[in-house]
């Protein structure tokens, strides 16, 4: 069974079900905890009655500075959604990792971004070095991928399409919430990955919700195409694609036509006039809830709870 783990400023705890008891490890990232297992497994095992869950504010299990890279148009519904027929080309991007923030922190809406996404994403943690050249197959993510966490790409999708932007647009500071928990998996986990379910609300409103199942390019091969170029370390993160239901879908296929024939500038400016009116784009005061877990609850990454705020917002 999967061990969660759950990171405050004053360490790293196992937790077990509503409660959690500190690891006895002097890890201060997460590449170095996950070095020491035999430390998680103890507190795990351990019959310390331990502290509530609710009490403990959680930072996000992956520290940075880390490599951050995700995955493009994973999902078949968010293809659908993005107006993508046939074969879709593997691709990745990187988001700089002064993005991830904590499970709870806001997700902070910059001054000149007016249409500003969610995206539920399942993290891969890897736990080991994974060098460019590497072939993985199913058998063999145990010994690359360490554990799972929740993630959201937050997207600024003005500027990720008028500039053709990924990293910018995805990696402005809070852009990445990450957390709470970071499970860690035993290998028969693994063999329940395609049960797991992503779903993600605004203000109790169910956005999107599917399994891995709908998954393009699933994990072991997704590290195989990403290790022609790419290498990974321990704790570096993986975010490997959004289900359909963000915000942002494709225009119809007239007005796509009818866009084509348009100088870029003039073209966009008519998008964005259009998405005005989508409500589902985030607003400061919204709250986005976001979870991932199998069925039976073998793998839980708890939940995810995001205020969004403006550059204005005072933490209290």
């Amino acid at each position: 069974m999967s061990t969660n783990v759950l990171r405050t400023a004053d360490g790293w705890w196992a937790v077990r079900g509503d409660r959690a008891v500190p690891v006895d490890t002097k890890a201060a990232t997460t590449a170095e905890l996950l070095a020491d297992r035999d430390a998680v497994r103890e507190a795990a095992r351990s019959d310390e009655a331990g502290t509530p869950v609710a009490d403990l504010p959680a930072l996000s299990p992956v520290t940075t500075p880390c490599r951050v890279v995700a995955q493009m148009v994973n999902y078949r519904s968010h293809a659908r959604d993005s107006g993508f027929k046939g074969d879709i080309p593997p691709a990745f991007f990187r988001k700089a990792s002064g993005s991830v923030s904590g499970p709870g922190d806001a997700v902070v809406r910059p001054s000149h971004v007016r249409f500003l996404d969610y995206e539920i994403e399942l993290g891969l943690v890897m736990g080991a070095p994974l060098p460019v050249g590497t072939v993985v197959e199913e058998r063999d993510l145990p010994s690359y991928v360490a554990g799972l966490v929740i993630t959201n790409d937050v997207s600024a999708r003005e500027v990720q399409l008028t500039k053709t932007q990924f990293y910018e647009s995805k990696s402005y500071p809070t852009f990445t919430p990450t957390g709470p928990y970071l499970s860690l998996l035993e290998p028969e986990d693994f063999a329940h990955l395609l049960d797991l379910r992503l779903k993600l609300s605004v203000n109790g409103e169910l956005r999107q919700d599917r399994t891995l199942a709908d998954m393009i390019v699933r994990p072991a091969q997704a590290l195989t195409l990403l290790a022609r170029f790419q290498t990974l370390d321990a704790g570096d993160l993986l975010l490997t694609g959004t289900p359909g239901g963000t915000a942002l879908k494709a225009p119809p296929k007239a007005v796509e036509k009818i866009g084509a024939l348009l100088p870029p500038a003039v073209k966009w400016k008519a998008f964005f006039k259009s998405q005005a009116k989508n409500p589902h784009y985030l607003h400061p005061g919204d709250v986005i809830t976001a979870t991932i877990a199998t069925p039976d609850g073998r793998i839980d990454l708890g939940e995810q709870r995001t205020p969004v705020a403006d550059t204005n917002w005072t933490p209290r």
